[in-house]
């Protein structure tokens, strides 16, 4: 099985890793919930095999 992680990426260009080991559906799940917090920094999901 595939499996995702969820980056973020602050104001400074910088990029974090948030989480690792997901499905997509988890993955996409948890960015969207950190975006809905109203946090600034731009999130995504990728597959871990990139």
């Amino acid at each position: 099985m595939e499996t995702f992680r969820v980056m973020r990426q602050d104001d400074n260009g910088n990029r974090y890793l948030v989480a690792a080991g997901l499905s997509r559906a988890a993955a996409e799940t948890l960015a969207a919930e950190y975006e809905a917090r109203g946090h600034k920094q731009l999130y995504w999901v990728e597959s871990e095999s990139a």
